[in-house]
């Protein structure tokens, strides 16, 4: 494993002396544009381990994507080496359709502290839920980003994260009521503490998500990656790109069907993922929204 990949599979040609806010964020939004959030490996019959090297081959040589637990562990590893202060946290992420947070702590992420600030850096929870600035960890305070506003707060202790919209215009109006179609304005995202983590956490988490019925990863095939102006996924054979602010506080939600001889070259096309075994896509109708 060597920085010098990492960095040659994601683009970034900028500085890596400075440990500041504007290196971090420059590489951050290099990884999230370039390493899908994906959980494909469910789907073709492949295991997905908490080991990080198993991550940066999968990721860096393989040119494949990640969940969180891949992501960030692999993000939390590039800037550790670059000399940054991270650790883990572990959230646990709101589903809205139950209008509850999940039980079990599924959710991994990386705190980095910075000239005595304290932000929160994930590049793993994909579609438009997906920050592309690293979020300065202070209660109450709007943080506008171009996937729009997301704010913390805490409440005795726990902190909360959650994110508010623009309007959506969707094209192709038999899609107006998806239900991958998020339709509150202000979604509750996930609730974690400060408390440190380590991998040793995930564990069972990690056998759980891919292999219980229950779990959302084995109901729905997801790949999703960030773009300059929006995002793209494909989850299932639904093929959703969004376009953010395309006019005056409205984003643009255009959906397509695909054919399943289709899935394939789109993951190429779109993606720049080319599997090595044969995905079968599934969209389980189940919480899960753009």
């Amino acid at each position: 494993m060597n920085l010098e990949e990492y960095f040659a599979r994601i683009g970034y040609k900028g500085s890596t002396e400075k440990q500041d806010l504007e290196t971090l964020t420059d590489i951050f939004q290099h990884h999230i544009r370039a390493i899908p959030f994906e959980n494909l490996s469910i789907h073709c019959g492949e295991k997905i381990t908490l080991d990080l090297e198993h991550a940066y081959n999968k990721i860096v040589q393989g040119k494949r994507g990640g969940w969180c637990m891949e992501n960030n562990q692999l993000l939390s590893w590039v800037l550790k080496g670059l000399g940054y202060d991270t650790s883990f946290l572990g959230a646990y992420v709101f589903n809205p359709h139950q209008n509850a947070y999940t039980p079990l702590m599924t959710h991994l992420m990386v705190k980095v502290v910075l000239g005595g600030k304290a932000y929160i850096v994930d590049a793993g929870f994909g579609v438009s839920y997906q920050m592309w600035q690293p979020m300065e960890l202070v209660s109450g305070k709007d943080q506008p980003q171009a996937p729009g506003v997301f704010r913390f707060t805490e409440i005795n202790g726990v902190w909360y994260l959650e994110k508010m919209r623009r309007k959506q215009y969707i094209p192709n109006q038999s899609f107006s009521n998806s239900d991958l179609l998020e339709k509150k304005e202000c979604r509750k995202v996930y609730m974690f503490s400060l408390e440190p983590r380590t991998v040793e956490d995930f564990r069972f988490q990690c056998t759980y998500l891919q292999t219980s019925p229950d779990s959302l990863f084995t109901k729905k095939s997801i790949c999703a990656l960030q773009t300059t102006d929006g995002f793209r996924a494909l989850i299932g054979w639904t093929l959703t790109e969004t376009t953010y602010n395309y006019k005056e506080n409205m984003d643009l939600v255009e959906f397509v069907t695909l054919e399943d001889e289709e899935v394939e070259k789109t993951l190429k096309e779109k993606f720049n993922i080319t599997l090595e075994r044969k995905l079968v896509p599934i969209n389980v109708k189940a919480s899960y929204t753009i």
